[in-house]
């Protein structure tokens, strides 16, 4: 009898360990989705602004539609998730990323371009608070810390966009590519998106009755410390995402100016730091089990703190390179890791005040580099980022006992 319940088990499980695969699989495609579809039209952004006449400044002021499209819009996403369930808001938004992408080349004045961008980076807030809700699920059901593999193929689909659209910069037109990305984009949401229409948000074993709206944790914890605890794991990744945004804008104009790199090879620094991340993530999950989440958030943060302190004050170009990626290895968990247990404590509104606060630090990180280049030095600018690594590490150890674990 014993025996026979036993393979009654193995039986009983073996279709929900096949619809978790297939989720897994699904999300992993979105979030490999969200980063193509960013990186293309990022690196269009000089052709759109060509196009349109647009000086620098003005052009600055329209790209600030992306980022104040993504910050309105992620908090409603939240609750929309709440209402209507992650699956469903994370296939509608990427079908509205995939055409609003198509819209820009097709602005002529730096007004309407910035309209444009505010409803592609509403698009772009909504996807990434849906599908990452989506994930918080499907870790808790999986019981797996597999959050990292997911950034890890949005961080793979932007270097896979990134360098497409570098081939075709020369040969294609801005219309025709941004078309082209939603013709892919709606092509495979067209595809493996009813995969998530058909699934509810999956809950953890023997936990069936739960409402994963409404986590288990949350509940049994105060409202109030749910959102101080919520806010601490925003503050974690606003930390790293900052580093993100600051070695994007400033670390090619880094390795140039102060340390007279050939532009190709100045160029290389940011690809050294979102390579390094890429391969943190991809190794994060077996990280994650063998160090847990605490460890991990500690030795992320000192190990980004050491390489960025190594990237901004290193004396020689190879040096600051090597740097760089000891950066991209050590920040590479840190956001997953924050955004995760945000959500398993409130649910989709945990995900987007983190993403939010997460985004806002990415945001914040280029123009406070640009102030403190001015008032000291852009080398004393980046250990800033240093700095706000090792504040995620302290804040991930202070907090280590009132973390979800």
């Amino acid at each position: 009898m014993p025996t026979l319940n036993k393979l009654g088990g193995v039986q009983d499980d073996s279709p929900r360990t096949a619809s978790l695969t297939r989720l897994r699989i699904t999300l992993t495609i979105f979030f490999a989705l969200d980063g193509f579809i960013f990186a293309g039209w990022v690196v269009r952004i000089p052709a759109v602004k060509e196009q349109t006449g647009a000086s620098a400044s003005t052009l600055g002021l329209a790209l600030l539609g992306v980022s104040a499209g993504a910050v309105i819009t992620m908090m409603l996403t939240g609750r929309l998730c709440r209402r209507f369930g992650s699956h469903p808001v994370t296939v509608v938004s990427a079908v509205l990323l995939a055409l609003s992408v198509a819209l820009p080349p097709l602005t002529h004045s730096a007004l309407v371009l910035g309209l444009v961008l505010l409803m592609f980076g509403a698009a772009y807030g909504g996807i990434n608070v849906a599908m990452n809700s989506a994930a918080v699920d499907l870790v808790a059901a999986l019981r797996r810390p597999v959050m990292p593999s997911f950034h890890a193929a949005f961080s793979l689909g932007g270097m896979l966009g990134a360098g497409l659209g570098g081939l075709v910069a020369g040969h294609v037109s801005p219309t025709r590519h941004l078309l082209a990305l939603t013709v892919i984009g709606l092509l495979v949401t067209a595809t493996v998106g009813p995969t998530l229409l058909r699934h509810n948000a999956p809950t953890a074993p023997g936990d069936s009755s739960r409402i994963r709206s409404e986590p288990a944790s949350a509940s049994e914890r105060p409202a109030g410390r749910v959102r101080g605890l919520v806010l601490v794991f925003g503050l974690i990744a606003l930390c790293t995402a900052y580093g993100e945004g600051a070695l994007a804008d400033w670390g090619a104009l880094h390795l140039e100016e102060d340390l007279h790199a050939h532009p190709g090879v100045a160029a290389a620094g940011y690809s050294c730091f979102a390579l390094a991340m890429t391969i943190g993530r991809i190794s994060g999950t077996t990280l994650l089990e063998r160090l847990g989440r605490t460890r991990t958030l500690v030795f992320g943060g000192a190990t980004g703190a050491a390489g960025m302190l190594l990237g901004s004050l290193a004396p020689t170009v190879w040096l600051a390179l090597l740097g760089f990626a000891v950066t991209g290895l050590g920040l590479a968990n840190i956001f997953p890791v924050a955004v995760e247990r945000a959500g398993a404590l409130a649910g989709p509104t945990g995900v987007a005040a983190a993403s939010t606060l997460g985004y806002g630090g990415m945001l914040l990180g280029p123009p406070m580099i640009g102030f403190m280049a001015d008032w000291f030095s852009l080398p004393a600018a980046l250990t800033s980022v240093a700095v706000l690594a090792g504040v995620a590490a302290l804040i991930g150890f202070a907090t280590r006992r009132a973390a979800v674990t």
